[in-house]
């Protein structure tokens, strides 16, 4: 499975404000946004590109343009629905699936809620969003929805890794990358990354 670990300065600098457990909502919100973008940046890289012409204010000129534009986001709610706009601010006409998973507190494993993927999944390229990759079971099962749809091409950009979650969507789906900020050093016994930063959910949306 390809993992791209991204050290740029910038993202490194706003991982540490999201580590810090005296950032509020506001500013925790605002850069999982900034994140978000940045990774898109690089996890878009080998998008294709096509021909076209463009008169500027002073001559005609061939230009490049995103070849079909077939690409869905696919946030894992609800802490997913954090990074959608920041991802969406660079491709603004992406469609915007969703999937409904949570980890059961006492087996650690995806209980599915909801799933709405676009009828043309099996056409797009797919971006699953989680701000989290810790025991790697919900990102897996996304994975499986996918596919079962018929999506070809999928990428997972998850802010911030423990080395269960990345071994176990390896392990599922090596044909998946994988686009993160940081790989922690392991899982505490109720499943949360460490040194991590702490529930992504409540602190994008204020619930704790």
């Amino acid at each position: 499975m390809p993992l791209t670990v991204l050290t740029h300065p910038l993202i490194q600098h706003k991982l540490t404000i999201l580590r810090d457990k005296g950032t509020g909502v506001k500013i925790f919100r605002e850069v999982v946004g900034e994140i978000s973008m940045l990774m898109c940046y690089e996890a878009m890289r080998d998008l294709t590109l096509e021909s076209v012409a463009v008169s500027t204010p002073v001559a005609e000129a061939t230009g490049m343009s995103l070849e079909g534009k077939k690409l869905a986001l696919v946030p894992i709610l609800r802490a997913g629905l954090g990074m959608v706009d920041g991802v969406l601010s660079l491709v603004p006409s992406a469609k915007v699936a969703h999937i409904g998973l949570y980890r059961d507190p006492d087996t650690l494993q995806p209980v599915e809620y909801y799933c709405k993927l676009p009828p043309d999944t099996m056409e797009r390229d797919c971006f699953i969003l989680d701000p989290m990759l810790a025991t790697g079971g919900t990102a897996s099962a996304a994975a499986d929805y996918l596919k079962q749809a018929g999506a070809k091409s999928i990428k997972l950009l998850t802010i911030l890794s423990a080395p269960q979650g990345v071994e176990k969507v390896s392990s599922d789906h090596p044909d998946v990358s994988v686009y993160t900020c940081a790989v922690d050093s392991h899982l505490n016994s109720h499943g949360y990354i460490v040194p991590g930063l702490g529930d992504a959910g409540d602190r994008i949306f204020g619930t704790k």
